[in-house]
């Protein structure tokens, strides 16, 4: 049926033009993929996002991290806080498979970069997780460690949203959740830059809702007669990546603008959510084995750094809503389902 919201939507959300694909992508050298399981009671998956060509132990990327609630059980994070870098790509998967996935980063970095753990240093993963327990049976440990290298693999510029990967078991505002992501443009010294974010969502009430300004949550919940909304148990995990020269400074304050777009949304960072965040720059990479007993590196004016929380406010917000739009009906463990946002606002008519 007609849907006169989704026919008026203002995808762009704010002033700032979207990138071409409209995702990270947009952001040099950043790609995207996915392993996805779907089958009766497994409905759950692995993504990944890498950066650059080049092996990300040897050539690490600035980066910051924001725990906006820590109901989590992310790793990685702390090395981040200390050093500012990332030196894997980044993982997301569902809570009991964080072990697996970590294992899986560590055995994709060894085989490809001997010196760990013998002349260098181990390594730091980064895996983010949310729980997909109310679609996946969670319990069946599902997820091994080959399902991230064949992720990492599968890492394109062209990538899907919604119910895939990690994404694929996950629920938002009481409908499905997924994997989302938007990309925003802005030009600084006449030179053209790109921030884009990609979100794994898993959070939020239905009655709390809101998209694009308009307050959907109660008349959908009155629509589809749910009055099923509890206390906000769910999480959502916010990566925001850019080319600008931001230091790792200016990444942590990137970073903790995207709890404004999570707001803007519904989500109010509940008790029992984990509301995490990570922003990056493939600016200015560090060398490991640089012979420079001094590194220069480039970073914003201050002065200039609003329009690029803009950007990142704009960009996590429309990934969030896009991370539903894209997002299909999806029947799970012992028949629980999840409605696409998409298909719900079609068949009522909204």
């Amino acid at each position: 049926m007609f849907s006169p919201l989704l026919a008026h939507l203002d995808s762009s959300l704010g002033n700032l033009p979207q990138g071409p694909r409209n995702t990270i992508a947009d952001v040099p050298g950043v790609q995207v993929g996915h392993v996805t399981l779907a089958e009766g009671a497994v409905q759950t998956g692995v993504t990944a996002v890498t950066i650059g060509e080049e092996n990300p132990f040897h050539e690490r990327i600035r980066a910051a991290a924001h725990v906006l609630n820590g109901f989590g059980k992310s790793t990685g994070l702390v090395q981040v806080e200390e050093l500012g870098q990332l030196e894997t790509p980044l993982v997301l998967t569902n809570t009991l498979s964080v072990g697996a996935a970590h294992e899986g980063v560590v055995r994709y970095m060894i085989e490809r970069t001997p010196e760990i753990g013998r002349e260098a240093g181990t390594v730091n993963p980064v895996v983010f997780e949310c729980n997909d327990g109310y679609l996946n049976d969670i319990r069946s440990l599902s997820i091994k460690p080959h399902h991230v290298a064949e992720a990492i693999e599968a890492a394109s510029s062209e990538f899907d949203q919604g119910a895939v990967g990690a994404g694929r078991g996950m629920s938002a505002f009481g409908l499905k959740g997924g994997i989302g992501s938007a990309s925003r443009q802005i030009t600084v010294g006449g030179k053209l830059f790109y921030v884009g974010a990609l979100v794994l969502t898993n959070m939020g009430r239905m009655p709390d809702f809101i998209m694009n300004g308009l307050d959907l949550g109660p008349q959908l919940e009155h629509a589809l007669e749910d009055e099923t909304a509890g206390p906000e148990k769910g999480s959502i995990i916010m990566i925001v990546g850019t080319n600008l020269p931001l230091s790792d400074r200016q990444l942590k304050r990137v970073a903790k603008r995207t709890g404004v777009a999570l707001a803007r949304t519904g989500s109010y960072f509940g008790n029992g959510s984990g509301d995490i965040a990570l922003a990056f720059t493939t600016a200015d990479p560090i060398l490991l084995n640089s012979r420079k007993r001094f590194q220069t590196i480039q970073q914003l004016d201050e002065a200039r750094i609003d329009r690029v929380f803009r950007a990142t406010v704009d960009a996590t917000e429309a990934a969030i809503l896009n991370s539903m739009l894209a997002a299909e009906t999806v029947v799970g463990r012992t028949n629980h389902v999840r409605r696409g946002l998409r298909n719900v606002l079609e068949d009522l008519s909204i």
